[in-house]
């Protein structure tokens, strides 16, 4: 079985928040309006976030100053809870170990949402707004005019969305592979974030494959898992700092 994975490197990553934009235009997720977003209604399915410097004097003063960014997406756990608590089986596990969301079974309790230690999940409160020069920029990869049950979709309001890696794309990487008459390899498929990172801060790949790049660095002394006491096993991996 292949097991997907993301191992985003801390040391490297600069906070350009290009995987953030890359997230936006790739999987169609709308830009709120202000009053939305002071409501805490936005929808970033790849977020990055700045981290406090233990210690005044690790800051330092302007402007020589030190600042530290984690960038979260969808963990998607190998014991997710989101799943757990959907009473309509909205939320799902793939073969792959990609976590699912069925927009067409969604009911929108949003217990998903409070289960998720990671705060991942995104409700919509409204028909997600998209203007005349937004709208030239949708992704038709990722929009379903039949409301498919398993393709990815445009998500209308009552319903909650996240990260999928990207996985429309896996499929497209399959299809290319089928036409050029070969194997697929799993280096085909790369969600936009990864592919977009001018640092070279991500990696994607097979878990399972232990000659894969994310296989060898989970095992580096640097690794490790957002909360990884609550017993989720994240399939995103960090490095730390070095």
């Amino acid at each position: 079985m292949t097991r997907w994975s993301m191992v985003i490197d801390l040391d490297k990553c600069v906070a350009c928040q290009g995987c953030s934009i890359a997230c936006r235009q790739e999987n169609n997720t709308p830009a709120m309006p202000p009053d939305q977003a002071k409501m805490g209604r936005s929808i970033r399915w790849n977020d990055v976030f700045p981290l406090p410097v233990a210690g005044a004097e690790e800051a330092g003063e302007y402007p020589h100053v030190t600042m530290r960014y984690i960038t979260r997406p969808c963990m998607h756990c190998e014991n997710p809870p989101c799943i757990k608590v959907c009473p309509v089986q909205a939320t799902y596990i793939a073969e792959n170990g990609v976590v699912r969301q069925n927009y067409n079974r969604c009911i929108g309790c949003r217990f998903c949402t409070v289960a998720c230690p990671y705060g991942v999940r995104y409700f919509n409160w409204e028909d997600p707004p998209w203007s005349p020069e937004l709208a030239r920029h949708i992704n038709p990869d990722t929009f379903s005019e039949n409301g498919s049950l398993e393709g990815p979709s445009m998500r209308p309001k009552g319903v909650v969305e996240k990260c999928t890696f990207c996985v429309h794309r896996l499929q497209k990487a399959h299809d290319k592979a089928e036409a050029e008459e070969r194997e697929f390899r799993a280096e085909d498929y790369v969600p936009a974030c990864v592919q977009t990172c001018i640092a070279n801060a991500r990696f994607f790949g097979d878990l399972d494959n232990p000659d894969s790049t994310v296989s060898k660095l989970e095992k580096s002394t640097r690794a490790f898992r957002l909360i990884e006491d609550v017993g989720t096993h994240p399939k995103v991996i960090y490095l730390r700092e070095g």
